[in-house]
């Protein structure tokens, strides 16, 4: 394993809709908020700074979402960087509708969607969304109707392009007969890897994946377990090496690890830099959890 001199967040290059590029590894803004996702944070100057400070490390790609807060991830991202420099990438989330800390409806309904973007457009002051998501399918609207009315705000050019959060290929691909779908946003790491089939078809596809909770290593990362064991033998955090095997992992996927700490971001964005070896990718690649 080798570590090169290049910035710090540095990594390959993910097409985002054919014409979108971003590095590999971004920044999930899920944490400048206050806890439990809600509220704003204790304090604000330091999110903003962790926000400016993920540019400056090289990052090009920000994932943010209205419920975020609700809406105090989408602020803080326009307080700390408006003016946008440029190639700077923000991605956001709608769909859901959140009445409280602990309350999450999923809502898909063309209009819902419409009052999300134009909501989202405001506070981030932009007059496009470079990757509009659905942030959860609704149950009670069938995905083609979600993905149509956001394929009518992208013909409009308020949205650039369109992605889908938590799916499988069954959706992903009815999804796809109603609009392109330039990324799909799902939870994988290294300890959980449930959506492979999804990861698959969208390296297939040509499709960004975006995994959500990135730096879970579960049981991976106890004492005595392989993970651990084999972060010692690096010298590298645990959750470095696990965030730098999902860069490696297929080359559509763009990490979007989250912090509202600085020195937990400068430690996320140096493992952007992490060179693998075959081996060292080979015995990540075969770890499953620990017996209990």
């Amino acid at each position: 394993m080798t570590e090169t001199d290049r910035p710090a967040a540095a990594s390959g290059v993910v097409l985002l809709g054919g014409d979108l590029p971003v590095h590999q590894l971004g920044f999930g803004a899920m944490r400048v908020t206050g806890p439990g996702v809600w509220g704003p944070p204790a304090d604000r100057e330091e999110a903003r700074a962790v926000v400016r400070r993920a540019v400056e490390l090289g990052v090009d790609l920000i994932d943010t979402a209205e419920v975020y807060g609700p809406h105090v991830s989408e602020e803080i991202i326009r307080e700390a960087l408006h003016p946008y420099p440029s190639g700077l990438v923000i991605a956001t989330k709608g769909g859901i509708h959140r009445p409280s800390a602990d309350t999450l409806v999923p809502n898909g309904r063309p209009e819902f969607l419409r009052a999300g973007v134009e909501g989202s457009l405001a506070r981030l002051r932009v007059e496009t969304i470079d990757l509009y998501q659905l942030h959860r399918v609704d149950p009670d609207v069938p995905v083609e109707d979600s993905v149509g009315a956001l394929a009518e705000l992208r013909a409009e050019g308020k949205i650039r392009h369109i992605g889908l959060s938590e799916v499988g290929v069954a959706e992903l691909r009815r999804a796809g007969s109603a609009a392109p779908i330039a990324s799909v946003q799902n939870r994988y790491n290294v300890a959980d890897r449930e959506h492979e089939a999804v990861l698959d078809y969208c390296e297939q596809e040509g499709i960004g994946f975006l995994p959500w909770f990135p730096l879970n290593t579960g049981d991976l990362a106890v004492s005595g377990g392989p993970l651990a064991d084999l972060a010692a033998r690096t010298g590298l955090a645990p959750a470095q090496l696990a965030l730098a095997w999902l860069l490696h992992r297929s080359p559509v996927m763009a990490a979007i690890p989250g912090t509202g700490s600085l020195a937990h971001l400068e430690q996320n964005c140096a493992a952007g830099a992490v060179r693998l070896d075959d081996e060292i990718y080979a015995a990540l690649s075969a770890m499953t959890p620990p017996a209990a």
